[in-house]
């Protein structure tokens, strides 16, 4: 069965209290993040793959459901071992840290602190035993930077929280996945980092993480950074130079399963269709773009190397539609089921 798949079975648990405990930050409560929490708990389906332990602010999220028209009930737990939502109620950890009015759609120093600290909550919370895995809503840059924050995004943050030096951003897609070799950079610092030390640990990295998570040997494809991965050095040098030999290096010396570089326009399409377990990307967009292109509104981001599963959105906090109950929630229902899913088999091998 394909990953897929898996993610839209319900888990077979004969209580709620045996499933995956799943932390879900709200993000900027400013942003649409409190909207598509407030609709994925409302989906009483998710109960059947999870028990959500919502962390935010309990009013902000009342406030919501009520503007949402959303049949939802969420009771206040800060309480240890109480934090394990029953059919009727969702559990909220709440932090009790905004105004009375946040104002929808426009950055602000209170929204991007509070967005950090419900992630800073769901981290403790994982570490005192209450969750299994966290699930977050999208945050703002900008309104992190206002509420005093450096960091460039929930990845950067969580490293540092659980103290992880090495780690990368991945994104699943249907039965894609794609691993990137670079964030949140320019263009030309991306290409600048197109090496081949670099792209053979990021190999080595996803084939021990991706064997772990799918629980299986995995086979990985790397994309290559010019049209036509350079078709024979025609345009551009890099595929010569840094990416055959990093992927060589990787299958003499590691028996690593991999092969390439490919053709960028073609590689995701290949996974996707199940031909690769893993694309390994060159540069942030080279993977986004196929990812949304392909399964937008259902791809899911990963990040690896948490101690920790760790999913989120594949969307912003779009503050354009802010307020507006026009949020559409997939997404964050997508995380939340991956999250559940990579919980249940790591806990049955």
């Amino acid at each position: 069965m394909s990953i897929e798949q898996n993610i839209n079975s319900p888990l077979d648990k004969n209580s709620t209290n045996n499933l995956p405990k799943i932390g879900i930050t709200i993000g900027d409560p400013a942003g649409i993040g409190p909207e598509v929490v407030v609709k994925t708990a409302a989906d009483k389906s998710i109960q059947s793959f999870c028990s959500p332990v919502i962390v935010g602010d309990l009013n902000l999220l009342r406030k919501t459901a009520r503007s949402c028209a959303a049949e939802v009930e969420f009771v206040g737990n800060n309480v240890g071992g109480g934090l394990i939502s029953d059919p009727a109620t969702v559990s909220v950890f709440d932090l009790d840290n905004l105004p009375e009015k946040i104002e929808p759609g426009k950055p602000s120093a209170v929204s991007g602190k509070a967005s950090v600290e419900y992630i800073e909550a769901a981290v403790r919370l994982w570490k005192h035993g209450e969750i299994d895995a966290i699930t977050t809503a999208p945050i703002n840059k900008k309104a992190v930077a206002m509420g005093g924050f450096s960091f460039p995004g929930h990845t950067e943050l969580l490293a540092e929280l659980t103290g992880t030096k090495d780690f990368a951003m991945s994104f699943f897609a249907g039965d894609l996945c794609v691993v990137l070799l670079s964030t949140h950079v320019s263009l030309l610092a991306a290409i600048d980092l197109v090496k081949a030390d670099n792209i053979a640990r990021l190999i080595r990295f996803t084939n021990e993480k991706l064997s772990v998570l799918l629980r299986k040997e995995v086979k990985i494809a790397v994309a290559g950074l010019n049209p036509h991965a350079s078709e024979d050095g025609m345009f551009g040098s890099e595929e010569e130079a840094e990416i055959a030999p990093a992927i060589k290096e990787c299958r003499v010396h590691y028996g690593i399963d991999v092969s390439g570089p490919f053709a960028p326009d073609t590689i995701f399409l290949r996974g996707y269709k199940g031909e690769f377990d893993a694309v390994v990307s060159c540069y942030h967009d080279q993977a986004t773009i196929a990812v949304k292109c392909l399964s937008f509104g259902d791809s899911v981001n990963v990040t690896l190397g948490l101690p920790f599963i760790r999913t989120s959105v594949d969307h912003g906090t779009a503050y354009d539609i802010a307020g507006k109950n026009l949020a559409d929630s997939s997404s964050l229902k997508a995380a939340v089921k991956l999250g559940a899913h990579f919980v249940d088999i790591r806990n049955r091998s």
